[in-house]
Protein backbone atom coordinates (compact mmCIF):
# COMPACT_ATOMS: atom_id res chain seq x y z
CA UNK A 1 0.00 0.00 0.00
CA UNK A 2 1.16 3.66 -0.95
CA UNK A 3 0.91 5.53 2.16
CA UNK A 4 1.08 8.56 0.30
CA UNK A 5 -2.77 7.77 -0.55
CA UNK A 6 -5.15 9.19 1.86
CA UNK A 7 -3.19 11.98 3.23
CA UNK A 8 -5.85 14.87 4.19
CA UNK A 9 -4.22 17.84 5.00
CA UNK A 10 -5.90 19.94 7.78
CA UNK A 11 -4.05 23.19 6.38
CA UNK A 12 -2.91 24.19 3.42
CA UNK A 13 0.73 23.73 3.41
CA UNK A 14 1.72 27.50 3.10
CA UNK A 15 5.09 28.87 4.44
CA UNK A 16 4.40 31.45 6.94
CA UNK A 17 6.64 34.24 8.40
CA UNK A 18 5.45 33.50 12.70
CA UNK A 19 6.25 36.19 14.98
CA UNK A 20 9.37 36.66 15.61
CA UNK A 21 14.83 36.21 20.91
CA UNK A 22 15.48 38.33 18.14
CA UNK A 23 18.06 41.25 18.29
CA UNK A 24 15.09 43.41 20.05
CA UNK A 25 14.13 40.78 22.11
CA UNK A 26 10.93 39.52 20.82
CA UNK A 27 10.34 35.91 21.06
CA UNK A 28 12.07 34.35 17.90
CA UNK A 29 10.16 31.81 15.68
CA UNK A 30 11.51 30.41 12.42
CA UNK A 31 9.64 30.47 9.35
CA UNK A 32 7.62 27.53 9.46
CA UNK A 33 5.17 25.54 7.11
CA UNK A 34 1.29 24.59 8.53
CA UNK A 35 1.52 21.21 6.86
CA UNK A 36 -0.76 18.99 9.90
CA UNK A 37 -2.74 15.99 8.68
CA UNK A 38 -5.93 15.15 9.73
CA UNK A 39 -4.99 12.81 12.64
CA UNK A 40 -7.69 10.19 12.27
CA UNK A 41 -9.14 8.11 9.34
CA UNK A 42 -12.72 6.73 8.71
CA UNK A 43 -12.33 2.72 7.69
CA UNK A 44 -14.87 -0.19 7.37
CA UNK A 45 -14.66 -3.40 9.64
CA UNK A 46 -16.59 -6.39 9.97
CA UNK A 47 -17.32 -7.78 13.58
CA UNK A 48 -17.82 -11.49 14.89
CA UNK A 49 -21.50 -11.50 13.57
CA UNK A 50 -20.44 -10.15 10.43
CA UNK A 51 -21.94 -6.79 10.59
CA UNK A 52 -20.08 -4.11 8.87
CA UNK A 53 -19.42 -0.47 10.46
CA UNK A 54 -17.18 2.34 10.47
CA UNK A 55 -14.66 3.13 12.76
CA UNK A 56 -11.52 5.75 13.06
CA UNK A 57 -8.26 4.90 13.19
CA UNK A 58 -4.91 7.29 13.90
CA UNK A 59 -3.14 7.83 10.79
CA UNK A 60 0.61 6.77 11.08
CA UNK A 61 3.02 8.16 7.91
CA UNK A 62 6.98 8.19 7.89
CA UNK A 63 8.44 11.66 8.12
CA UNK A 64 12.20 12.20 7.29
CA UNK A 65 14.09 14.72 9.02
CA UNK A 66 17.19 16.66 7.33
CA UNK A 67 18.83 19.43 8.66
CA UNK A 68 20.25 21.28 5.40
CA UNK A 69 22.00 18.89 3.57
CA UNK A 70 22.19 15.92 6.64
CA UNK A 71 19.17 13.69 6.69
CA UNK A 72 19.27 12.65 10.01
CA UNK A 73 16.58 10.12 10.91
CA UNK A 74 12.93 8.88 9.47
CA UNK A 75 10.17 9.23 11.96
CA UNK A 76 6.75 7.26 11.77
CA UNK A 77 4.02 9.97 12.69
CA UNK A 78 0.35 10.77 13.52
CA UNK A 79 1.65 13.63 11.28
CA UNK A 80 -0.63 16.28 12.79
CA UNK A 81 1.99 18.68 14.30
CA UNK A 82 4.98 17.89 11.99
CA UNK A 83 6.91 21.37 12.42
CA UNK A 84 6.62 21.42 16.51
CA UNK A 85 7.47 17.41 16.47
CA UNK A 86 10.66 18.35 14.07
CA UNK A 87 11.80 21.32 16.35
CA UNK A 88 10.95 19.28 19.52
CA UNK A 89 12.88 16.17 18.13
CA UNK A 90 16.09 18.20 17.22
CA UNK A 91 16.19 19.96 20.18
CA UNK A 92 15.69 16.80 22.40
CA UNK A 93 18.83 15.25 20.81
CA UNK A 94 20.76 18.01 21.56
CA UNK A 95 21.45 18.53 17.54
CA UNK A 96 20.49 22.37 17.72
CA UNK A 97 20.13 24.11 21.65
CA UNK A 98 19.42 27.51 20.20
CA UNK A 99 16.59 27.77 18.07
CA UNK A 100 17.75 31.09 16.83
CA UNK A 101 20.26 28.95 14.26
CA UNK A 102 17.09 27.07 12.62
CA UNK A 103 16.06 29.28 10.22
CA UNK A 104 13.06 27.77 8.42
CA UNK A 105 11.11 24.36 9.54
CA UNK A 106 9.57 23.19 5.80
CA UNK A 107 7.29 19.95 5.42
CA UNK A 108 6.77 18.25 2.15
CA UNK A 109 4.16 15.25 2.90
CA UNK A 110 4.64 14.12 -0.56
CA UNK A 111 8.47 13.51 -0.45
CA UNK A 112 7.63 12.27 3.24
CA UNK A 113 9.83 15.28 4.23
CA UNK A 114 10.75 18.30 6.67
CA UNK A 115 13.82 20.17 5.80
CA UNK A 116 15.78 22.54 8.84
CA UNK A 117 17.06 25.20 7.60
CA UNK A 118 19.76 26.82 9.30
CA UNK A 119 20.88 30.75 9.72
CA UNK A 120 24.37 29.34 8.41
CA UNK A 121 23.56 26.60 5.70
CA UNK A 122 26.14 24.31 6.96
CA UNK A 123 24.10 21.96 9.15
CA UNK A 124 24.99 20.12 12.11
CA UNK A 125 28.52 21.12 13.52
CA UNK A 126 30.61 17.93 13.92
CA UNK A 127 26.92 16.21 12.60
CA UNK A 128 29.57 12.72 11.55
CA UNK A 129 30.62 12.77 15.03
CA UNK A 130 27.60 13.95 17.21
CA UNK A 131 25.54 10.68 14.69
CA UNK A 132 28.11 8.49 14.88
CA UNK A 133 26.07 6.18 17.24
CA UNK A 134 22.77 5.58 17.28
CA UNK A 135 20.90 3.75 20.04
CA UNK A 136 17.30 2.26 19.24
CA UNK A 137 15.16 2.65 22.28
CA UNK A 138 12.47 0.85 23.87
CA UNK A 139 10.03 3.96 22.58
CA UNK A 140 6.81 2.29 20.93
CA UNK A 141 7.72 2.68 17.10
CA UNK A 142 11.58 2.38 17.80
CA UNK A 143 12.68 5.48 18.92
CA UNK A 144 16.52 6.94 18.91
CA UNK A 145 19.14 8.34 20.96
CA UNK A 146 22.11 9.61 19.70
CA UNK A 147 25.51 9.00 21.65
CA UNK A 148 25.91 13.40 21.44
CA UNK A 149 22.45 13.05 23.47
CA UNK A 150 23.62 10.96 26.26
CA UNK A 151 27.12 13.09 26.80
CA UNK A 152 25.11 16.35 27.41
CA UNK A 153 22.34 14.71 29.95
CA UNK A 154 24.63 14.60 32.58
CA UNK A 155 24.80 18.56 32.03
CA UNK A 156 21.17 19.05 33.16
CA UNK A 157 20.57 20.88 36.82
CA UNK A 158 16.85 20.63 37.30
CA UNK A 159 15.10 22.31 40.26
CA UNK A 160 13.69 20.83 42.61
CA UNK A 161 9.79 19.91 42.41
CA UNK A 162 6.95 20.46 44.49
CA UNK A 163 3.75 18.73 43.84
CA UNK A 164 0.75 18.58 46.52
CA UNK A 165 -1.20 15.12 46.41
CA UNK A 166 -4.70 17.24 46.54
CA UNK A 167 -3.10 18.82 43.30
CA UNK A 168 -2.16 15.65 41.30
CA UNK A 169 -5.70 14.32 41.98
CA UNK A 170 -6.73 16.64 40.67
CA UNK A 171 -4.56 16.83 37.36
CA UNK A 172 -5.07 13.09 36.74
CA UNK A 173 -8.66 13.93 36.30
CA UNK A 174 -8.16 17.00 33.93
CA UNK A 175 -5.34 15.08 31.40
CA UNK A 176 -7.82 12.02 31.19
CA UNK A 177 -10.53 14.37 29.31
CA UNK A 178 -8.41 15.43 27.00
CA UNK A 179 -7.34 12.52 24.91
CA UNK A 180 -9.67 13.21 22.16
CA UNK A 181 -8.11 11.16 19.53
CA UNK A 182 -7.52 7.81 21.53
CA UNK A 183 -11.01 7.98 22.64
CA UNK A 184 -11.82 8.14 19.02
CA UNK A 185 -9.10 5.99 17.43
CA UNK A 186 -6.97 4.31 20.10
CA UNK A 187 -3.52 3.09 19.04
CA UNK A 188 -1.91 6.59 20.62
CA UNK A 189 -0.26 7.47 23.03
CA UNK A 190 -0.66 11.28 24.48
CA UNK A 191 1.82 13.44 26.30
CA UNK A 192 1.22 17.19 27.82
CA UNK A 193 3.03 19.87 30.04
CA UNK A 194 1.02 21.13 32.95
CA UNK A 195 1.39 23.58 35.82
CA UNK A 196 -0.02 22.66 39.33
CA UNK A 197 -3.35 21.19 38.05
CA UNK A 198 -3.65 22.69 34.70
CA UNK A 199 -2.69 20.83 31.07
CA UNK A 200 -0.72 24.05 29.01
CA UNK A 201 -0.06 21.71 26.21
CA UNK A 202 -1.39 18.28 24.82
CA UNK A 203 -0.09 16.07 22.11
CA UNK A 204 -1.46 12.83 20.90
CA UNK A 205 0.74 10.80 18.38
CA UNK A 206 1.21 6.99 18.23
CA UNK A 207 4.59 7.14 19.53
CA UNK A 208 4.89 8.91 22.97
CA UNK A 209 8.63 10.15 21.93
CA UNK A 210 7.07 11.81 19.41
CA UNK A 211 4.41 13.64 21.23
CA UNK A 212 6.85 14.31 23.94
CA UNK A 213 9.21 15.80 21.07
CA UNK A 214 5.86 17.90 19.99
CA UNK A 215 5.41 19.25 23.45
CA UNK A 216 9.27 20.30 23.64
CA UNK A 217 8.68 21.98 19.95
CA UNK A 218 5.64 24.26 21.41
CA UNK A 219 7.89 25.08 23.96
CA UNK A 220 10.71 25.94 22.37
CA UNK A 221 8.43 28.18 20.23
CA UNK A 222 6.53 29.97 22.80
CA UNK A 223 9.21 30.09 24.85
CA UNK A 224 7.83 28.17 27.78
CA UNK A 225 10.51 27.31 30.64
CA UNK A 226 9.88 23.82 32.20
CA UNK A 227 11.43 24.78 35.74
CA UNK A 228 7.63 24.75 37.82
CA UNK A 229 5.95 21.98 35.20
CA UNK A 230 5.03 18.35 35.20
CA UNK A 231 5.35 16.29 32.27
CA UNK A 232 2.64 13.42 32.04
CA UNK A 233 2.34 11.15 29.70
CA UNK A 234 0.22 7.59 29.45
CA UNK A 235 3.07 5.94 28.12
CA UNK A 236 5.80 4.14 30.23
CA UNK A 237 8.44 5.57 31.74
CA UNK A 238 11.55 4.36 30.51
CA UNK A 239 15.03 6.01 29.86
CA UNK A 240 13.76 7.69 26.89
CA UNK A 241 11.32 9.88 28.59
CA UNK A 242 13.35 10.50 31.23
CA UNK A 243 16.17 12.03 29.15
CA UNK A 244 13.79 14.00 26.90
CA UNK A 245 12.10 15.27 30.16
CA UNK A 246 14.91 16.64 31.53
CA UNK A 247 16.33 18.36 28.57
CA UNK A 248 13.08 20.41 28.65
CA UNK A 249 14.23 21.15 32.11
CA UNK A 250 11.06 20.01 33.93
CA UNK A 251 11.72 18.16 37.65
CA UNK A 252 8.33 16.15 37.46
CA UNK A 253 7.27 13.32 35.98
CA UNK A 254 4.00 11.52 35.98
CA UNK A 255 2.68 9.04 33.88
CA UNK A 256 -0.45 6.35 34.39
CA UNK A 257 1.77 3.41 33.32
CA UNK A 258 4.82 1.95 34.48
CA UNK A 259 8.35 2.81 34.92
CA UNK A 260 11.32 0.41 33.35
CA UNK A 261 14.83 -0.06 35.75
CA UNK A 262 17.40 2.18 33.66
CA UNK A 263 14.08 5.02 33.39
CA UNK A 264 13.93 4.81 37.33
CA UNK A 265 18.11 4.63 37.66
CA UNK A 266 18.34 7.42 35.66
CA UNK A 267 15.46 9.85 37.36
CA UNK A 268 17.60 9.26 40.59
CA UNK A 269 20.63 10.48 39.03
CA UNK A 270 19.34 13.48 37.68
CA UNK A 271 17.33 14.08 40.61
CA UNK A 272 14.03 13.66 38.64
CA UNK A 273 10.50 13.45 40.15
CA UNK A 274 8.89 10.10 39.31
CA UNK A 275 5.19 9.14 39.66
CA UNK A 276 3.52 6.22 38.22
CA UNK A 277 0.61 3.94 38.01
CA UNK A 278 -1.55 7.13 38.32
CA UNK A 279 -5.03 6.71 37.71
CA UNK A 280 -7.85 7.98 40.00
CA UNK A 281 -6.95 8.02 43.28
CA UNK A 282 -3.64 5.54 43.20
CA UNK A 283 -0.38 6.71 42.55
CA UNK A 284 3.15 5.50 42.99
CA UNK A 285 5.71 7.16 44.05
CA UNK A 286 9.08 5.97 42.71
CA UNK A 287 11.44 8.61 42.75
CA UNK A 288 11.83 12.13 45.27
CA UNK A 289 9.24 11.77 47.64
CA UNK A 290 9.90 14.55 49.27
CA UNK A 291 9.14 16.38 47.10
CA UNK A 292 5.55 15.09 47.17
CA UNK A 293 3.02 16.41 49.94
CA UNK A 294 0.64 13.95 50.82
CA UNK A 295 -2.15 16.90 51.77
CA UNK A 296 -5.09 14.45 50.78
CA UNK A 297 -4.42 10.74 51.97
CA UNK A 298 -7.80 8.81 51.02
CA UNK A 299 -9.71 8.10 54.08
CA UNK A 300 -10.32 3.99 52.36
CA UNK A 301 -7.60 2.40 51.46
CA UNK A 302 -7.99 1.75 47.86
CA UNK A 303 -6.46 -1.46 46.02
CA UNK A 304 -5.87 -0.48 42.57
CA UNK A 305 -6.88 -3.70 40.55
CA UNK A 306 -4.37 -5.45 39.00
CA UNK A 307 -2.51 -4.68 35.70
CA UNK A 308 0.64 -5.36 33.88
CA UNK A 309 3.47 -6.07 35.83
CA UNK A 310 1.36 -5.94 39.05
CA UNK A 311 -0.13 -9.37 38.77
CA UNK A 312 -0.13 -11.97 41.82
CA UNK A 313 1.87 -14.38 40.39
CA UNK A 314 0.32 -17.00 42.86
CA UNK A 315 -3.37 -16.39 41.51
CA UNK A 316 -2.35 -17.54 38.15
Amino acid sequence: MNCRLNRTRRTNQVDQITVGMTASGDLYRPVMSQSGLRPTHPVEVVNEYGEKSEQSIPGEFPLTIRIDDTEIVTLMTLGSQPEALTLGYVRNQQLITDITEIKSVHVDWDRELVVVETQSGNGIDNWQEKLSRKIVTSGCGQGTVFSCTIDKLYEVQLPAASIKQSQLYELIREVGKLNDIYRSAGAVHGCGLCHGTESLIHVEDVGRHNAADAVSGHMWLEGVSGEDKIFYTTGRLTSEIVMKTAFMGIPALVSRSGVTHMGLELAGHLGLTMIARAKGKHFLVYNGVENVEFDAVPKQRIVPPPTKGMIDLKAT
